[in-house]
């Protein structure tokens, strides 16, 4: 794959043999040839579990203490006073039944995250095939199964992300932007990291953390020293 000017020109400024610090990486990745707009800055880790375990699996939420860098849009699905709530909490949608024929027939996917009270959820589990494989589905584990919506929707809007496991066994995460900063990038990227070492599984064996790498949307990876 042949990779642009700006591309080969951030590689000279990295050793990619080398493994390094998370502050020094994010210190090099804030100093390369910048794109036309702002990076987002993705965090992709292996581990050593089986994802096809069920005692294996790793997912939970974490609250970025510097945000996203973007901002979501959150669809509620709730009735009357939680309703309400929702609207005066800041979601840019909220609704019923009466959502389902839009999402399904209209394809109507203009939000980032689904909250619903949890008597909702035999309404949005209709959804189950369309919302499904866009990781849209809400899930008590993520907080978005809840009747506390203001709450939800306060976290999602400051900067709550969801981390989980692909099949291959990794974790794929933006948490922050290039424009952040290495100082507010790091402190990002250490809460994420604490949190999926906290959520290691009582049936992991070895070692847990495999590999992590640091990169752009458009830049080269750098290997960071997690051992």
């Amino acid at each position: 794959m042949k990779r642009g000017k700006r591309y080969q020109e951030a590689l000279k400024l990295i050793d990619t043999t080398k493994a390094y610090e998370a502050k020094e990486a994010l210190e090099v990745m804030t100093k390369l040839p910048k794109t036309k707009f702002d990076e987002t800055v993705e965090l992709h880790v292996r581990l050593g579990v089986d994802s096809k375990h069920a005692d294996q699996q790793v997912r939970g939420t974490v609250v970025l203490p510097n945000g996203t860098g973007k901002s979501l849009k959150v669809l509620v699905f709730a009735k009357g006073p939680k309703a309400e709530e929702a609207t005066k909490a800041g979601a840019d949608y909220v609704g019923a039944e009466e959502l389902i024929p839009k999402i399904e027939k209209e394809n109507w996917f203009d939000y980032d995250v689904i909250v619903a009270t949890p008597d909702m959820m035999g309404v949005v589990g209709r959804l189950g095939k369309v919302l499904g494989p866009k990781g849209l589905m809400p899930n008590p584990k993520s907080g978005t199964v809840t009747m506390d919506v203001a709450k939800a929707i306060a976290d999602i809007k400051s900067g709550k992300v969801e981390y989980r496991l692909d099949k291959t066994n990794i974790i794929h995460l933006g948490f922050g932007k290039v424009s952040f900063g290495a100082e507010k990038l790091l402190e990002n990227y250490n809460t994420v990291m604490e949190a999926i070492i906290k959520a290691k599984p009582a049936a992991a064996k070895g070692q847990y953390i495999k590999s992590v790498y640091i990169t752009t949307t458009m830049g080269p990876s750098f290997n960071i020293d997690e051992k």
